[in-house]
This record gives C-alpha cells, structure tokens and sequence, in this order.
C-alpha cells in the first residue's frame, strides 16, 4: 500500500488530528494560517487553536492575484502560471509559519487550503448562454505544489464537491459553524464580515425546529477597500470606519446601489466581487448624478450599504424586528462605524465577537477550513436538511511523494 494512503487511514482512525488551515480572502490582504488539533469529528467536535498568523502579502503578490481576480476576460496563459506558483507561495508561507512556531512539518497531520479565489460564477449571477443554470467558481493554489513542497498531506479545492452537488460552492461555513458552534440552549447567528457578508443561522438543539441555513447578503468591505485604493494608495483600507465616520449617507446613492435584483432574490444565494465590483459602484453613481462625491461620504453610503444589506437579510429570514444573538468575524468585525451601524438597524440583536464562542474573529474562517479537511479524512457527510446545504464531504487529497 502507498504509504501516504496508510497514513490517510491512520489518520481516519486518531482521536485528534493536528491541522494547518488556510484561508485568503477577497480583501487580498494576506494568507491567514491556523495551527489547529481537532478532537472527534461530526457534531462534538472540539477544536484548540495552537497558533494563528495571517501572513501579509506583498504589493507585488496583490498585483499578480489582481490580474485575474473577478475579471471576465485574462490572459489565460497567466491564470495558468499564478496557479501553481501561489501554491508555492502558500507553501513557503505555511513553513515560514511552522519555524517560526517550532512546529516541524512532521508534526502536522494536513494541510487545509482554501486557495485564492479569483471568480465566482452562481448561475443567478453569469450571463453565459452556453451555461444557463451551471454553477462555478474558482480558486488558484495548486494543493500538489503545497503537498510536495511541505511533505504534508493537503486537502484543498473545498468549494467544486458542493458545486458538483447541485450547491453554488458558497458559502462553505454552513458545515464548520454548525459542527463547531451549536448551541443546546441558543439560537445563533454567525456574521462574517469579509469582503462579502454572510451569515450561518444555527437555531438552538433544543426544541427549535428551522433549519440550519447560510447566505450571502452583499459587500461588507469589498467596495469600501477598492475605494480606499482608488483614492488613498497609501492606506491599506479604513482602519476602524474612521473616515466612514467622517462622512455623510447620501440616500440617493444608497437607494440605487440597493436597486438591484440580487437584494431582491430569495435566501439562500451567493454572489462576490464579480457583481459588486468598480462598475457596479459607477452606474449607481451616475444614476444618483454623484460622480464626484468626497471620500467620506462615499465611504460612509458604502457602510451604510453594508449594514443595510446585512440586515435586510436577517429580516427577510426572521422577520421585521429579529432578536438574535449574532456574533462577528472578518476584517469588518473591527470596523467600529460598520458595527454601530447594524447595531442602529439591527436594534433588538446582540451583537459579539466571535471570541465569546472561543473562536479568533481574525481565525474563524481558516478554522473553519481545518474543520472541513477533518470532516473529509474522518468524517462522514453531514446532512443539515437545508437548502443549498448538500450532504457532502468538501476537499481534494494531493499526496506528498
């Protein structure tokens, strides 16, 4: 028998497993990598995080990523070159991590990378006639190049099992929420403020009857951070909504960015920076006659479009004036001005960092995605009865030599 194989069903059978998990997001601000020993599987599973980092990429890593990233039409010789060297990238990143940790790569069971995702294609969401009502998305960071230059056993590539499923191969954090962060006694919802939100509903264990179910709302800070680097290079994004908070809404930009069809759709849905991108931002601008807005108060309307989006969605699903616990991640966790604002629409919820649950806020997606390389090594496929939900076992095995 292969050795590696082996050690796959050695690993199936281990009452832990300890697993680096890695996660790059839209924000294109960097590789977060979590040092992660899972207990069990299925729902019980425990999980210690170990060590955490997000390693930042480089003007010149984001401007090779941006490149391909939510274009329709690239250079298909480039796409093909960036994919296996961002898993060279990732490789030398999760080492780097390892050293630094005085972890040997011997001593980490798997590898869970995410990838880069540079288009996301829901069929709501594509105009190809060729495709109608096909699903697809795709991520770069080849899990070979991350295996063979680790030595470690990689599951990656989560997303195309959903797809392949009848899912839209977003958003994945259904699973990891609902195996991790249950509550017998508490109703709740998990908000990820990255470059899109979405959030996972877990109703209580005890006596509460609705499903388990996760969606994409809109932006959260996709079209605050592309705004930031069109008018302030110098700035990395908006630290806290700070210059939001210096801004004023304007309700005629609000109202057109809002007139679109995808706030209308039913949930579930995804959608990403392919739909909420520069030009979507430009016909709302010109249809609102502010082409010229200051930054402040462009960045505050933004805000407000994100709040807004969040919470219309969390009505649409639990009615006018939800009260739920609702606890945060992403990077727009720290955003003091976005949280205010979902707070003042949002005024009957209780809104926490997901570190009240024991989960790093900056960390919970990489987590996530260690828990989903767990589940596919030693779980079986959990069914949570929820559309868009598909009982399936995410992630593709890439052996080391």
């Amino acid at each position: 028998m292969n050795p590696h194989v082996a050690r796959l069903y050695q690993l199936a059978q281990q009452p832990s497993r300890r697993i680096v998990g890695l996660m790059s997001g839209t924000s294109l601000d960097g590789l977060d990598v979590a040092l992660c020993r899972l207990h069990g599987h299925g729902p019980g599973t425990r999980l210690e995080l170990e060590q955490f980092a997000t390693v930042p990429y480089s003007d010149e890593v984001r401007r090779r990523i941006r490149q391909v990233f939510a274009q329709p039409q690239v250079s298909l010789e480039y796409l093909t070159l960036l994919h296996p060297w961002l898993g060279q990238l990732h490789a030398d990143m999760v080492l780097d991590c390892l050293h630094e940790w005085q972890v040997l790569p011997a001593a980490v069971d798997l590898l869970a990378s995410h990838g880069q995702t540079v288009f996301h294609a829901p069929h709501h969401q594509h105009w190809q006639p060729d495709f109608q009502g096909q699903n697809a998305t795709l991520q770069l960071g080849d899990g070979d190049q991350l295996a063979m230059r680790t030595g470690i056993i990689t599951v990656s590539d989560f997303r195309q099992k959903h797809v392949a499923a009848g899912g839209e191969g977003a958003p994945l954090a259904t699973y990891g929420d609902y195996l991790l962060l249950s509550s017998p006694t508490e109703a709740r919802v998990l908000l990820n403020l990255g470059g899109i939100a979405n959030f996972t509903f877990l109703p209580s264990l005890q006596n509460d009857a609705r499903p388990v179910f996760s969606t994409d709302t809109g932006p959260a800070n996709t079209l605050l951070d592309s705004v930031i680097r069109a008018r302030r290079p110098e700035l990395a994004y908006d630290e806290g909504g700070q210059l939001a908070a210096a801004g004023l809404v304007h309700s005629g930009l609000l109202t057109a960015l809002l007139d679109h069809p995808f706030f209308a759709a039913p949930l579930p849905k995804t959608t990403g920076p392919e739909l909420f991108s520069a030009a979507y931002l430009r016909r709302a601008q010109e249809r609102s006659e502010t082409p010229t807005m200051g930054l402040e108060d462009l960045l505050a309307t933004l805000t407000e479009l994100s709040a807004t989006s969040v919470a219309r969605a969390l009505q649409l699903a639990f009615g006018p004036m939800p009260a739920l616990a609702v606890y945060v991640s992403g990077g727009g966790a720290h955003n003091a001005t976005l949280l205010a604002a979902l707070q003042r629409k949002l005024p009957s919820c209780r809104l926490a960092s997901t570190d009240l649950l024991g989960v790093s806020p900056d960390a919970k997606e990489a987590v996530l995605f260690a828990l989903l390389a767990n589940e596919s090594v030693a779980g079986t496929p959990t069914q949570l009865h929820a559309a868009g939900t598909p009982a399936v076992l995410c992630g593709k095995i890439s052996l080391p030599a």
